[in-house]
């Protein structure tokens, strides 16, 4: 079963993915509480793909996707967004995030976006 890192300075958003993939079938969780917290848990834990908020403190999504596509060039992360960060998104995506998900999250839009990214 794929790795899946969870990285949000919120346990609730965090709790809340990781409940509409548990009830798909996924079981094999990384969580992250802020962008330098994912960057060194990317290195440990070499996760299937990331799923990251782009507004976090110490180091926000954007950083620690550019940090970590630096050393991975591979590595497949989607970013959440918030409706209204638009600009972010289009940085997010020219630094190589695969796809995004905006909040509020939509359960079904979660694990349709894990099961493409995985190629499942």
């Amino acid at each position: 079963m794929a790795k899946i890192m969870l990285v949000d300075d919120a346990a609730f958003m965090r709790m809340m993915v990781k409940k509409a993939l548990t009830d798909s079938g996924y079981d094999n969780f990384v969580e992250a509480q802020d962008g330098a917290e994912a960057v060194k848990k990317y290195e440990e834990e070499n996760p299937d793909m990331v799923i990251m908020d782009i507004t976090m403190p110490n180091m926000d999504g954007l950083q620690a996707l550019k940090a970590i596509r630096g050393n991975h060039p591979d590595a497949k992360i989607v970013m959440c967004t918030a409706m209204g960060q638009e600009s972010m998104v289009v940085d997010a995506i020219k630094s190589g995030a695969k796809d995004f998900i905006v909040k509020p999250f939509n359960q079904e839009r979660i694990v349709e976006t894990v099961k493409t990214i995985l190629g499942q």
